[in-house]
């Protein structure tokens, strides 16, 4: 069984969608390895600045956005698995995108896919992965 890393999801903006807000919740229970840091929204400048003021000197942001690196569900689950640190911090701007400090400052970019989603369902979309690469690490049978 691999080990599954510790990891943030810093996020801009709160979930209003009933059904969205639901789907993190339940994720939620199944991770709790993954805390979340939601921060209130304004404009993408104050948010860069928001998120990059969150970073310890040893984190690594990971900036999701849709011109990032795109993975399958298995070489996501691999890559969370070789992560040389447990400070994994994933950056979800507001409904504008994610600033553009912040992609300048992000170890790496990351894309869910190259289709462009609401804010909120990035987020869902990100635990889900998150917890389908936990249960892969685990040899679970979830990914079937």
């Amino acid at each position: 069984m691999s080990s599954f890393p510790k990891l943030t999801i810093v996020a801009v903006g709160k979930v209003k969608k009933g059904w969205v807000r639901d789907g993190i919740a339940m994720y939620q229970k199944r991770l709790p390895e993954v805390a979340i840091v939601e921060l209130k929204d304004s404009n993408p400048t104050k948010e860069g600045e928001q998120i990059l003021g969150r970073l310890k000197p040893n984190d690594r942001p990971i900036a999701l956005t849709e011109d990032g690196k795109t993975f399958d569900s298995v070489a996501f689950a691999n890559w969370l698995a070789r992560a040389e640190s447990n400070r994994l911090v994933f950056a979800i701007g507001s409904a504008e995108g994610i600033s553009p400090a912040v992609r300048d400052a992000a170890e790496m970019r990351l894309s869910l896919s190259p289709m462009t989603f609401p804010h909120e369902v990035a987020r869902l979309l990100l635990f889900e992965q998150l917890y389908r690469a936990k249960n892969i690490l685990q040899g679970g049978s979830y990914h079937n």
